[in-house]
């Protein structure tokens, strides 16, 4: 590989990594493997992430890829999210890939590499996707795409504002996700969903991860999305994205994508 090619994909990972550690106020472990396999193509094709005690991240990578691409690009960020959460049980997979989900965003924000535009755009018209289907059941009982990425996500988002709703903006899901890194629950460990959310609860100083989960692990809860957009003050006209300063959540919004 061409040396400023493997300039340019370091200044991705060392990127990446940054972003990681400013939302989790560390990088989430001591050290990580990272395997960057190439293939044709001008895209950042696909991410793994393997934990254990020697963690790795594989990401698969167009061998024409440009700079501009890859600082676009969410799959690392995504994947290195990955390694701030303990493995659990198969039936909570929602929990890791939503979380990555949505930690990726918003960590792209705060550190000024996404819109707010972008952030809400696609938080509007992706979230809707989480939203159980007919015959569907609990968040650990729907294990399809929709349910587990984006379900998943939701579950963050609703944990995040009410979080921030409950303290003022004086805490939010970041500071229940440091808690739970500093209680140990990091890639190299395992642990149960509840002892998860219990960490985060404890580092909030409010109740929300734990009875939220109790309410949508075995229960399709449908979320009114519309009207959280409104509480929020996100709004779309002719396609473009409107604001209301004035909606009782629009502080929360306002606080949500700020460092």
């Amino acid at each position: 590989m061409l040396r400023g090619k493997q300039d340019m994909l370091l200044d991705w990972v060392v990127y990446s990594a940054k972003t990681v550690t400013h939302y989790f106020g560390r990088f989430p472990v001591d050290s990580v493997g990272i395997k960057l396999q190439v293939t044709g193509g001008h895209a950042v094709r696909f991410g793994q992430a393997f934990g254990g005690e020697s963690p790795l991240l594989r990401v698969v990578i167009g061998e024409n890829v440009k700079a501009e691409a890859l600082r676009r690009d969410w799959i690392l960020v995504h994947e290195m999210v990955h390694l701030a959460m303990a493995d659990v049980p198969v039936e909570n997979r929602w929990w890791l890939e939503g979380l990555a989900t949505y930690v990726e965003s918003i960590a792209r924000a705060q550190r000024g590499h996404l819109t707010e535009e972008f952030v809400w755009n696609g938080f509007y018209h992706r979230m809707p996707q989480g939203l159980p289907q007919s015959g569907d059941r609990g968040l650990d009982m729907t294990p399809t795409w929709g349910r587990t990425y984006w379900g998943g996500a939701m579950f963050c988002l609703l944990a995040d504002v009410e979080i921030r709703r409950l303290t003022g903006n004086r805490s939010s899901l970041r500071d229940a996700l440091r808690g739970v890194l500093e209680d140990g629950y990091s890639m190299h460990a395992n642990a149960t969903l509840m002892q998860i959310f219990e960490s985060g609860d404890r580092a909030t100083g409010v109740s929300v991860l734990v009875p939220m989960y109790q309410r949508m692990k075995a229960d399709p809860f449908p979320v009114d999305l519309d009207k959280l957009w409104r509480d929020l003050g996100v709004a779309f006209d002719n396609d473009a994205i409107v604001y209301d300063d004035s909606a009782p959540l629009a502080h929360i919004r306002r606080a949500m994508l700020k460092s």
